[in-house]
């Protein structure tokens, strides 16, 4: 499986379009603390797709 990597050229376009027809999850969190007391919390979701790949996931759960 390693050889048909080695011989074939990735453009960053081509992995782009991938992360887009798939999708892609980030999640974080940020707290902010002073004095071990915790003042802020902050939970981050993103979600990075492409809509058409919205809409094609959606029409099959109809």
């Amino acid at each position: 499986m390693k050889d048909w990597y080695a011989n074939k050229e990735i453009t960053l376009l081509d992995i782009l379009d991938g992360l887009l027809d798939k999708g892609i999850v980030v999640q974080g969190e940020l707290i902010l603390t002073v004095a071990n007391i915790d003042l802020v919390y902050i939970d981050l979701r993103l979600l990075v797709t492409a809509v058409e790949s919205i809409a094609r996931h959606t029409e099959l759960r109809i």
